[in-house]
């Protein structure tokens, strides 16, 4: 879902992921939800939809998904 909704441009916020057609960055949208908003407050505070905050959650867990952990001991 989120490859429809969230581009990376770098002529739009230095080429850092954003909801499609706007200038909001997913880690404001991700911040906002961690900071307990909730959907609905985002989509309404930023002019987005509930997709598009669900499509930035996917994408955050898409990029934390491929990170490798390093243990030592």
């Amino acid at each position: 879902m989120f490859e429809d909704r969230i581009i990376i441009d770098p002529e739009i916020r230095h080429g850092k992921p954003v909801i499609r057609d706007t200038r909001v960055p997913v880690e404001i949208i991700l911040g906002s939800l961690a900071g307990g908003m909730e959907m609905e407050e985002i989509a309404k505070e930023y002019g987005i939809g509930k997709i598009d905050v669900l499509a930035a959650i996917e994408y955050a867990a898409k990029i934390v998904a491929k990170e490798e952990i390093m243990v030592y001991g």
